[in-house]
């Protein structure tokens, strides 16, 4: 599953993916689920791993369907909300770097294939 989390300017949070797949791409925070947990409390426990910032989960935004490595993987992605607002990402777990983007920062990126399609069908690209 995966975290669509914006600031209160309305840039959208984004990691490097620092292992495969997509290794080096930018994408929403977001991993899997482990045994026992939902997925709002994994997405919760992921955006904490990856970026440090504790999170709210909220609505499930959509699901989208991902190849790699020979394997179709399905993610959900929920909106989430930074609790308390004003925390400052850092780069940790699997993510190789961290940043709040704006539209035209998000657009400059090298991101996965189909991120800004899905949040912008979703309604949720950055300002």
């Amino acid at each position: 599953m995966g975290a669509v989390v914006h600031d209160e300017q309305g840039r959208l949070l984004v990691v490097q993916r620092g292992h495969a797949p997509n290794r080096g791409l930018w994408s929403v925070p977001g991993g899997r689920v482990e045994p026992g947990e939902t997925e709002q409390a994994a997405v919760v426990r992921e955006v904490t791993e990856e970026t440090g910032l504790v999170v709210t989960a909220g609505a499930l935004l959509g699901r989208v369907r991902v190849a790699a490595d020979g394997v179709v993987f399905t993610i959900a992605d929920f909106a989430c909300f930074p609790s308390p607002p004003g925390q400052q990402p850092v780069a940790g777990d699997d993510a190789a770097d961290v940043a709040w983007v704006d539209a035209v920062g998000l657009s400059a990126l090298p991101c996965t294939p189909g991120l800004a399609a899905a949040l912008g069908g979703w309604g949720v690209l950055p300002r």
